[in-house]
C-alpha cells in the first residue's frame, strides 16, 4: 500500500500493475459503506490488470484511520485531488487515464473528471438517488461529465436501476449502460461487473 499525505489525513493506495508496459491508468475509488476489498472492485482490479491497464484503487484517509463514518462529499474531493496530484507527480498517471468507483466512488470521480483530465469515467453502482427517494437526484453529476461515460447497474439496486439511469443517459454521446445482476453492493456476480467494465474499457480512446 502507498501511502499519501492529504489534507484529511493520510491516504492509500493499491497499485496493481499489468504484465507489460500500461495501455492506461484506471483510478478506482471505495463506497461509502467499504473500502477497496469490495467484491466487485477486485473483480474489476484482476480483470482490468489482464487487460493490460494499471490500477489505482484508493483508501480514503477515514477508511485508513478506520472511522465507521464518511466525510461529506465536497471532503471527500479534496482527498482524492491530493492523491491524484500526488500520484501525477510520481508519473503513475499513464494516459489514458480512466477515473471510477463504486458508488459514493463513482460520484467523486464523476465530479472532479474535468479537473483531472480524466479520458473516460467508469461508474460501478453508481446511486442516482437515495432508496426510495427519487425526487433527491444525482443526475446532475453524470450528466455533467463530458468524456466517454461507463455504468455497471445492478438489476435490483434500491439506489437507481438501470431503467433508471437509462433515461437519465438517454441522448447522451459517449454513455455507455451495463445492467448485471445483483443489487446495490454488486456481490451476486462481480465476474460479469468485471466484463462489463473491461468492455467499456476497450472502447476508451487512447
Amino acid at each position: 500500500m502507498i501511502g499519501i499525505d492529504t489534507p484529511l489525513g493520510p491516504a492509500g493506495v493499491a497499485a496493481t500493475e499489468p504484465a507489460g508496459d500500461p495501455v492506461g491508468t484506471l483510478v478506482l475509488g471505495h463506497g461509502a459503506g467499504g473500502g477497496i476489498g469490495s467484491a466487485d472492485l477486485v473483480a474489476v482490479t484482476a480483470d482490468a490488470a489482464g487487460a493490460g491497464w494499471r490500477v489505482l484503487r484508493v483508501e480514503q484517509p477515514w477508511r485508513v484511520a478506520e472511522k465507521r463514518i464518511a466525510p461529506v462529499p465536497a471532503r471527500l474531493d479534496e482527498a482524492w485531488r491530493a492523491v491524484l496530484a500526488a500520484l501525477r507527480d510520481d508519473g503513475r498517471l499513464t494516459i489514458p487515464l480512466v477515473l471510477g468507483g463504486r458508488s459514493a466512488g463513482a460520484r467523486v470521480a464523476c465530479r472532479t473528471a474535468a479537473q483531472h483530465g480524466a479520458d473516460g469515467v467508469l461508474c460501478l453502482a453508481f446511486p442516482l438517488h437515495p432508496p426510495g427517494r427519487p425526487e433527491r437526484s444525482r443526475a446532475g453529476e453524470l450528466t455533467a461529465v463530458d468524456v466517454p461515460l461507463g455504468v455497471v447497474q445492478g438489476e435490483r439496486d434500491a439506489f437507481g436501476r438501470p431503467e433508471e439511469l437509462a433515461a437519465v443517459l438517454t441522448g447522451r454521446p459517449g454513455a455507455s449502460l451495463y445492467a448485471v445482476p445483483g443489487d446495490h453492493a454488486l456481490t451476486r456476480s462481480p465476474d460479469v461487473v468485471a466484463l462489463a467494465a473491461v468492455d467499456w474499457l476497450g472502447g476508451v480512446p487512447g
